[in-house]
Parts: structure tokens; sequence; C-alpha cells
């Protein structure tokens, strides 16, 4: 694999904040089931007794994992051996934790660090005063699951059994633990925003340890490269926590046009090297990369940069048969990154999932678009809303800085706010998640409601099983009748919840196709195909008449790959195609 990033280590779990030394801590741990929830009553995390082992980062119902038991446990716990090296005194110990889902505690030689509460989003513990240096280190995690509806759950079932289009529950660690040591003030987060018309990028950098160590001295340096050649450096005295610097970015050695734009046809990535020093000394070093890239609506159409997109989209679950929602390695994100371009996609709408940030690191690097989408839940509620509103923002924070994500897809087809058409309770929690959303990230579009029933949604999108591109055609031929709410487009769905309406906003049909064969176990949307004939003279029919919509501005195929149950993929859960991939992509950019 190739990157023109000058910090690129394989399998780094964290790309957008990069240093050079870090402990992977994926591999064998020791594992127990605790359905009675006894175990911390009977003081396990004093030393777990575990009946079993399981593979990190699967989880347990996956075979990966070596348990491959799907039913249902609501409590899990882990626990290995972790050496932390003499050479670490004077620094902190951070372990990192990319997912875990839901609720996760934490002990280290028995002492209780903290909690988290969520299954998608990432976190860590400074776990510095319980470790022993020099020697072995008992890390102990308790994870517990339920079936609730008013947690973030997205596609994992509630019930015991599969159904639907909701697939087999994900339990405990599905991503990522890692260890690093860090100067006991040292750079935690950075945000990067692309000023693509001033020519600048403007960094808010985030200082851990601040307050409660000497600070006195401390600067911060900006280093800025393009393809290895020097953009500019920018150093700035540290006086407060958080420290805003901008950097021009203007410069001869790109080219004549002194800026380099990040595009899907030519994904230009500058790199970055941020210094944190103290007395003139470097005390902290971390790596970076941004795209200068602008994502805007003006009127009915998507701006990317200075020029309106297409948007071809591919419907993406993230799932793989034996490791489920967790990619079984880089290179199986890197084939489905690659198989997506090469059917003719431009982007992906990553659905009711929260991807792998290396995953995300490779559209920013190949040029594939993402929609990024919240995972659902389906009760709505007090807990509900915290629960969404916390985690929804820890996610947005974290994913912000990558420029393959041009959009932000809070909610889907009113899951979870399941009376939002007429219920001012729930249209007011869309409208709240969109204002936060914007206060946070003024650039992107926020999509309140995927398919239907919107409010106050900056693109109008629609989902569509039409099997037929001739009834899909005339379905979609009255512009103003359609988007005045005058009839429903989706079954009894119409595309407005009562009291919105229809403000100019750029029109993509966001979910479609799903097409079967009919050879295959499981389901799709509308009649299976026979053969590889039939399949795709539908999927030209509705993909043609979709294009051929003059006030649609792009389109979302239901999906890439076969998931569970649900055998309406281009490809198998394995990857293999179904049908040509090169009929697929010439399909795709037909006029």
């Amino acid at each position: 694999m190739t990157t023109n990033s000058h910090k690129y280590i394989k399998d780094y779990p964290r790309p957008q904040l990069v240093r050079e030394q870090w402990e992977n801590l994926n591999g064998q741990w020791d594992f127990r089931f605790d359905d009675s929830q006894e175990g911390e009553l009977g003081r396990w995390y004093e030393g777990l007794q575990a009946d079993r082992k399981i593979t990190v980062p699967f989880t347990y119902e996956t075979k990966a994992s070596g348990i491959g038991d799907e039913s249902f446990h609501p409590c899990v716990w882990y626990e290995r051996s972790v050496s932390v090296p003499a050479e670490a005194a004077g620094k902190r110990v951070i372990l990192h934790f990319q997912a875990v889902d839901y609720e996760t505690t934490l002990w280290v030689n028995g002492r209780h660090i903290g909690n988290h509460e969520g299954g998608y989003a990432a976190f860590s513990f400074d776990i510095t005063e319980a470790v022993k240096l020099g020697g072995e280190n008992r890390i102990t995690v308790r994870a517990t699951d339920s079936s609730s509806c008013t947690q973030p759950r997205g596609k994992q079932r509630w019930t015991p059994n599969s159904f639907g289009c909701w697939y087999v529950q994900t339990t405990g660690i599905w991503q990522t633990v890692w260890m690093e040591f860090v100067h006991p003030v040292h750079i935690s987060r950075v945000k990067i925003t692309p000023e693509l018309e001033r020519g600048s990028a403007n960094f808010i950098y985030e200082l851990g340890g601040f307050g409660t160590a000497d600070v006195d001295g401390l600067s911060l340096l900006t280093t800025v490269r393009f393809d290895g050649k020097l953009i500019r450096s920018i150093e700035t005295n540290v006086e407060r926590g958080t420290v805003a610097v901008d950097v021009s970015v203007v410069n001869e050695a790109v080219g004549e046009w002194k800026i380099r734009p990040w595009h899907p046809n030519h994904p230009a990535l500058y790199d970055v090297e941020m210094i944190l020093k103290k007395d003139g000394q470097p005390i902290d070093t971390v790596y970076s990369y941004f795209g200068m890239r602008n994502i805007r609506i003006a009127g009915n159409q998507v701006i990317l940069n200075h020029s309106p997109i297409y948007q071809r989209l591919l419907l993406d679950q993230g799932y793989w048969e034996d490791t489920h929602l967790t990619p079984p390695s880089e290179e199986a994100i890197l084939e489905d990154i690659d198989k997506t371009l090469a059917l003719g996609f431009n982007g992906v709408r990553k659905h009711q999932k929260l991807e792998d940030p290396r995953y995300l690191y490779w559209c920013d690097r190949k040029g594939l678009l993402v929609w990024s989408e919240m995972p659902s839940t389906f009760e709505f509620g007090d807990d509900a809303v915290e629960r969404f509103t916390k985690e929804w923002m820890e996610v947005v924070r974290q994913h912000y800085n990558h420029p393959s994500i041009i959009t932000w897809v809070p909610f889907n087809e009113s899951w979870g706010v399941s009376d939002i058409a007429t219920n001012r309770k729930q249209q007011q929690f869309t409208e709240s998640i969109y204002h936060l959303t914007k206060a946070f990230d003024q650039m992107r579009p926020v999509i309140v409601n995927d398919g239907w029933e919107h409010t106050i949604s900056d693109i109008i999108t629609l989902h569509d099983y039409e099997e037929l591109g001739a009834d899909l055609a005339e379905r979609y031929q009255d512009k103003e009748a359609l988007l005045s709410n005058d009839f429903a487009h989706n079954k009894n769905r119409y595309p407005f919840a009562q009291g919105y309406g229809y403000r100019g906003q750029p029109v993509i049909i966001s979910e479609y196709g799903g097409i079967a064969f009919t050879s295959e176990e499981g389901w799709g949307y509308g009649n299976q195909v026979r053969t590889e004939e039939e399949f795709l003279k539908r999927y030209e029919g509705v993909t043609q008449a979709i294009k051929d919509l003059p006030y649609v501005c792009g389109f979302c195929y239901t999906q890439i790959t076969d998931v569970q149950q649900e055998v309406n993929g281009l490809l198998t859960i394995d990857r293999q195609p179904k049908v040509n991939m090169e009929a697929i992509r010439s399909i795709n950019l037909k006029k």
C-alpha cells in the first residue's frame, strides 16, 4: 500500500493524530460471560478467573473472536496483562478504546479508573496513577449491553433472533485497544478547518495536562507540507489550554494555482507536523493531514469547491461474514473502497454505522465521498435524547477533520422519532441536533431525517424501491407536487413532516434498488431476479430514470454487499461480484 503521507503507520488506529510510539493491545485476552451480572459485586476485577480466551477486537458473536456465540449475553469481562516499561517514568500512560458497545468500566490492577457510555465513539483513560512501571499490569474491562431501544444501536437486533434488516448484535470491544505514553502536557486534539477561499487552514489545538503541570515556556510549531515540499511553518506561544493558529497554504511550490484542492478526481492532501515545545525543546510530536476543500449548498445544488457535484453513492453497512462490524484487516478496508470506485460510484453512505477511522483515512486518500450516519435509537424518550445527543456530538468531533466526509446524517427514516410527522417534541429534537451539529461544523450539509418526513434538512433525500424505471420516472416527474407533500412518495410516507416544506434545497434519491436473485436465501426489495441480464436491465432502468430527473442531483444504491439475511448486495458477503462490475460501472457513468 502506498500513500503520499510522510507519516503513515499500517494499522495505526487514529490516523488523524499520529504518534510514532504506540502499543497495539489487540490479540488474545481472557474472557468471561457474566449473565447474572455478579462480577462487580464478586470483585472479578481483582482477578478474572476466566474460563475462555477471546481475540480482540472481534466480539464474542463473531467467528474471528474464537467464540462465535450469537446468543445474547448482557455483560462480558475481559482481562490481560500489559507491561509498562520503566522508561515511561515522568510520562502519562493513556489507554485508548476505539469502540466498545455499549457501557464500559475499566480497572487497572484492581483500581477503578472510569466509565464510558456509547457503542460507536472512541474514548480513552489516563491510567498513570494505577500502573506499575517496569512490570506487568492487569487491565480489566467490563462491558454491558442491553436490548434497550433507547440506546443508539443501528442495525443491531433487540430480539433473540434477527429480523427484517436487523442483524446479530455487537457486544463489547469491537475496535482496536491500544496504549501510548505522552508528556504530562501534550496535544490531545486538533480541529482543522480548511478555508479554501482564504487560502488557509485554521488549527484549534487542545492540550492535555495544561494547568496540572509546568506550562511556562510552551510553544507550538505547526509545519505544513505538500508532497514533501514545505508550504508554511509557524511557531505560536502557548498561554492557554486551547490554541488557535491560522496557516496560509498559498505557495507556488504546489503549482501555478498555488493551492491544491481536495476533490474525488484528485484527492490532494497536505501533511502536518505539530510539535509542542518547552523552552525550545520538543516534548510532544504528532502528525496529521487535511484537504483543502469546501462543501456548501447553493440553490438546488451541492457545491464541492466551486462546482456542482453529482453524487453516485453506494449504501454500505460495513459488515463482514466472520467479523461483523469489525473490519478484518486494513486490506479488507481497501478492498471495499477499491471495489466501490471500480463499480463507478464516487461515494458511500455509511448506513447506521460509524466507521473505523482507518476506513475514513483511505477514503481521504483515494477520494471516496462519505455520508456519515448515526446509528439509530428505536424509541423516543428522555433517555434516548440524552444518549443520542451525547454520542452524536462525540462522533462529529472525532470525525470532523476527514475531508472525505461531506454530509452528516443524524437520523434515518424516522427511526427513533417514529411520530415526527406530527409530533412537535420529536420535530424539535431533530431541529436541536441540526443546530448543535451546525454550531460545531458550519460547512457540511446536515440531513436530519434521511428518506422522508424532513424537518430542516439541507438536502431533501427520498427513499424509493420502485422496481420499474418508467414507474419511478412517472412518480417523480412533477417536482412541485412531490415537494408540496401532495402525495406520499413511499407507501404512506411524505417528503416533509407537518409544518415543514420545501425551501429550494437539493434533492437526492438516497435509497433505491436493493435487487436480489431468486437463488439466494434471504430477502431483497421487490421481486427477485433470475439472471444477470434481468438484474442489469432492472438496475439500468431505475438508475437511468433517476439520472434523467433534472432536479435530482444524486442517488444512493442499496447496497455494496449482502449482510446476513439481507441479500441485495452487488457483491456477496465475501466480496465476490454477483454481476459484471464493468457493466454496473458503465450504467453509473452513462449520462
